[in-house]
């Protein structure tokens, strides 16, 4: 390109000097342009052959311009290589990272039936009395806007979501690990609330750490809908970690699956301590600011923006909507499930089966939200779920009428095929609301607006475990008095539906709107755009220089 002078610049008649004037246009005068003198693109070529690696400098009336300067052949495919490898690794760091975490995350129920069944068995705990403790010990989990607000805050040896992952499954294994080995941990109720406290205290920090780097590394590489895959990966933990269970707990006693457990978390220990965050791409300017200021000032720009966030209705009122939905429903598990072990005498085996179906149903339903669910709008997803969950509610009423018997379906049968389904669509209902909040979250706050969902949800599951032991305790449902059960269930049901009259605080559009552009074809677009761009071009000049000739 020959370089332009001062007096080209300033001079409105642009001159094009190609080498071969018999092949380019000559010069022209554009009356409205300041262009820059440039050779023709298309010198020591077939005229009749238009070239398609010429870009328009601008799309007005698309002026032809020469073809930039590329780099060398080798160095681009030596650069694109190492681009190419680098985003490979770290996708497979990140599918193994968080993948055999969320896994890790399902199959925490493998050691709870483990402790459910040595509760209500070898402890012999009050039905209310069981339920209390199952949700006292998810107490930790409330705080886990403060783990995330730490996280997002306070680096720890340069990076901000794995050195948390690691102190968590650390926790972990300090907690299931006594009620192994050291028999005093589980025999006594103190200390075995304590290690269950411990250990839900870690298995929180590593929950908020994986969803902000889920939230982060989707927002950073543009990949929307990642809580999916995490909840399939969770619930193929959880299909396994039932089915596993229900069996172990045939041929072994409790204590020997904490310890498998135990050695399941050291293995996602080690892999957690070979991943680096600098390969997922995640190192963020903010962080390195947050670096130099002080951790209070760190922590009070994180409390800051999270009030920030929280004010916005797109946020809040669907966050509003999930949790009320959840804590104004009162919980009956401890209560359902000393009826199934104390009343119909069921196997674990069988319990633990019906919770494999739930994961599988839980799994399915998960891959087509991913699939063809994320285009339907959210406010009747939500309520058509929220209807079902109240309907699946009354087959407990069901089993403990024993309706199933007149018509010819024994118990096993009734509860391995809808026991778990209530617990299947109340979990689902979660992840619409996770995919969009992690959607919507403000970049370098993935961590505190991910955990404070994880808080408010788990705080208003304890709200409904509790209103749902003052109501058992309320109508007298003791371990050998189960009669008014079904009152409380059919209770159960109504408060159910009571969220679908404030539906109109979830958002009314898709998560995720669907590309309706259909017709042409990529190479009849871009066949169009050159017609369009270049031979309108020479139209254009052509008509110029015609009434130039003419004045």
């Amino acid at each position: 390109m020959i370089p332009s002078s001062s007096s080209a610049t300033k001079n409105p008649i642009t001159t094009i000097a190609p080498q071969n004037p018999n092949l380019c246009l000559p010069t022209l005068r554009l009356s409205h342009f300041h262009l820059r003198p440039t050779q023709c693109s298309f010198q020591n070529q077939n005229p009749n052959i238009i070239n398609t690696l010429a870009k328009p400098r601008t799309h007005l009336f698309g002026i032809i311009t020469p073809s930039p300067v590329f780099p060398q052949k080798g160095n681009i495919s030596r650069g694109y290589e190492e681009k190419r490898g680098f985003a490979q690794a770290g996708g497979q760091q990140m599918a193994l990272l968080c993948g055999f975490g969320y896994w890790m995350q399902g199959f925490r129920c493998f050691p709870w039936l483990a402790l459910n069944f040595h509760m209500a068995n070898n402890l012999n705990l009050h039905p209310s009395l069981l339920q209390l403790v199952q949700y006292s010990a998810n107490l930790p989990m409330v705080a886990k806007p403060l783990y995330g607000i730490l996280s997002d805050a306070i680096s720890i040896g340069g990076a901000h979501r794995i050195p948390y992952i690691l102190i968590g499954v650390l926790m972990q294994v300090l907690s299931w690990g006594p009620l192994g080995f050291i028999p005093v941990a589980r025999e006594a109720l103190p200390t075995l609330l304590a290690c269950v406290l411990l250990g839900n205290l870690g298995a929180s920090i590593t929950e908020v750490a994986k969803d902000a780097l889920v939230a982060e590394y989707g927002q950073k590489h543009k990949k929307t809908g990642l809580q999916s895959y995490a909840f399939m990966a969770s619930a193929v933990g959880g299909i396994l970690g039932n089915l596993l269970g229900g069996c172990f707990l045939l041929k072994t006693p409790p204590q020997n699956m904490f310890i498998i457990f135990a050695f399941l978390l050291s293995i996602q220990l080690t892999i957690s301590s070979t991943a680096r965050e600098e390969s997922l791409g995640l190192s963020q300017l903010s962080h390195h600011i947050f670096a130099k200021k002080s951790i209070w000032e760190n922590i009070g720009k994180q409390l800051s923006g999270l009030k920030k966030a929280l004010r916005e209705e797109s946020i809040s009122c669907p966050l509003i909507w999930i949790v009320a939905s959840i804590a104004t429903v009162p919980a009956l598990s401890g209560s359902i499930f000393c009826y199934q072990m104390q009343c119909l005498h069921l196997d674990p085996s069988v319990i633990g089966l019906s919770r494999v179906i739930g994961q599988l149903m839980l799994l399915s339903m998960s891959i087509l939200y991913d699939r063809y669910w994320k285009e339907v709008p959210m406010r009747k997803l939500i309520g058509a779920m929220q209807f079902l969950y109240a309907a699946s509610l009354l087959l407990d009423f069901v089993l403990v009428r024993q309706i199933n018997l007149r018509h010819g379906i024994p118990n096993e049968v009734f509860v391995c095929c809808f026991s778990g389904l209530a617990e299947t669509l109340a979990q689902f209902k979660l992840l619409p609301f996770s995919v969009l909040l992690a959607s919507l979250c403000p970049k370098g706050f993935e961590g505190s607006l991910t955990s404070f969902l994880a808080s408010a949800l788990c705080l208003s599951s304890i709200l409904g475990g509790f209103l749902g032991v003052g109501l058992a305790s309320f109508m007298g449902i003791t371990a050998g008095n189960y009669s008014n059960l079904p009152i409380v269930i059919l209770i159960q049901f109504v408060a159910a539906l009571l969220p679908l009259r404030w539906i109109q605080l979830v958002p009314s559009q898709p998560i995720v709107k669907k590309d309706r552009k259909k017709g042409v074809s990529k190479r009849t677009r871009k066949s169009r755009r050159i017609g369009r761009v270049v031979l309108g071009s020479i139209y254009v000049y052509r008509r110029e220089r015609e009434s130039e000739t003419q004045r």
